[in-house]
């Protein structure tokens, strides 16, 4: 399976190390936490299409890291757990994992488990083919929490400052001029509009740029438009 990345998270390094072989084998690309707090650092700086998790984990346990990946994110998690602890799995599913497998496991059951649960997460347009997250050079936009950060620190933005930096992240490069940045972003025709763009640009830049004055990210290209760099 072509460009998915797995997060694998269990307190016992060996389970880790196993599963990322096999997974490994399937062209699939491991990240691993040793628990549920290094688990949601991982997810707030990399892209990952699923979860591995288990339910006994000191720090932050399984259950406990499930409710709060589902606060923001849609993604499969796939709950691990012992015969003993069938309340675990029970409430697991309750608070939002997709599946769960039983420890001692098949590694091979657990790799068919992690691709059909891939293949429905495109197949019902939970993912879309593109990248969820963005990352130009410490500018991070995650389209599914809707969030935008600079070298790992959350700006706060409008609706409408967020919809202007998904626009130019998701084309980084390209050049937008004011009139089809105003219509595809506040979706109806330009007339006269150009100051009203010229000042959410302004506003966009106080929150991304060290220096506004000399934006590192959101370029105006004179007499075209703005474009955000590669």
């Amino acid at each position: 399976m072509d460009n998915y990345y797995v997060l694998v998270v269990d307190d016992e390094k060996e389970i880790r190390d196993a599963i990322e072989i096999y997974l490994k084998n399937e062209g699939i690309t491991v990240l691993k936490a040793k628990d549920g707090i290094e688990a949601l650092e991982i997810l707030n700086e990399n892209q990952v299409h699923l979860i591995i998790l288990d339910v006994m984990m000191p720090k932050l346990d399984g259950i406990s890291a499930t409710y709060k990946i589902r606060e923001k994110k849609n993604i499969p998690i796939i709950i691990l757990s012992a015969k003993t602890e069938d309340t675990d799995k029970i409430l697991g599913l309750q608070v939002g994992a997709d599946d769960y497998v039983t420890k001692p496991f098949n590694p091979m059951e657990l790799v068919a488990r992690v691709k059909s649960q891939l293949r429905r997460y495109v197949t019902f347009g939970t993912f879309e083919g593109v990248k969820k997250v963005i990352d130009l050079n410490g500018l991070m936009l995650d389209k599914e929490a809707k969030e935008v950060s600079v070298n790992g620190e959350p700006v706060k933005m409008t609706p409408i400052e967020y919809k202007i930096v998904e626009l130019l992240m998701t084309n980084a490069g390209r050049v937008f001029s004011i009139n089809e940045i105003y219509e595809r972003v506040w979706n109806e025709p330009y007339y006269n509009a150009e100051n009203t763009v010229a000042v959410h640009i302004r506003k966009i830049r106080e929150k991304i740029e060290i220096d506004p004055k000399n934006p590192r990210f959101l370029k105006v290209v004179w007499g075209i438009g703005y474009k955000m760099e590669k």
